[in-house]
């Protein structure tokens, strides 16, 4: 059996890591052409898909102005997706159907945009309302407060690992 082993050098004006431009390129060195094209088709299809994220200020963006809200659409035809805006804040998205609009922290229809975007906010408020409202788990020197039988297993083994903070003592 025989093996071949095939070896190629870079020509000496090959540069790694170096972006292209087609001015660039010597006509006579085919593969940077098409190097250098294809960035250029990659660049422009990036530029392409780039409006996709328009803020609610761009010129560019479909904007509905709803109360206090701005609804920016991002895509979509059936249902058109719209990103919801409260102030300068993203609140979350809500979707135009052909026949009525809708979030996704329900699964109600809502004749109109506004409808679907104070439903939105609202369940984020309480969401955020109910998430503050969860009992912290006590500290260490909260746990030594408790009565020794009121603890659990999780409670005892955290204040087994337990180092109190060294303050300064003076020795009377």
């Amino acid at each position: 059996m025989t093996q071949s082993v095939c070896t190629h050098q870079a020509p000496s004006s090959f540069k790694p890591n170096q972006i292209v431009t087609v001015a660039d390129v010597p006509f006579k060195d085919e593969q940077a052409l098409a190097q250098a094209e294809l960035y250029s088709h990659l660049e422009s299809q990036a530029e392409a898909v780039a409006p996709i994220l328009l803020s609610p200020t761009d010129p560019n963006a479909e904007v509905m102005e709803i109360s206090v809200y701005k609804l920016v659409y991002v895509g979509g035809a059936c249902p058109r997706n719209y990103r919801v805006y409260k102030v300068d804040s993203m609140i979350g998205v809500i979707f135009q159907h052909i026949t009525h609009w809708s979030n996704g922290v329900d699964s109600l229809r809502y004749a109109e945009p506004v409808d679907a975007a104070v439903r939105l906010d609202e369940f984020l408020n309480v969401a955020r309302i109910l998430t503050t409202a969860i009992e912290q788990p006590l500290t260490e020197e909260e746990l030594l407060d408790q009565e020794f039988d009121a603890l659990t297993s999780d409670e005892w083994e955290r204040l087994k690992r337990y180092v109190p903070e060294t303050r300064d003592l003076v020795a009377a």
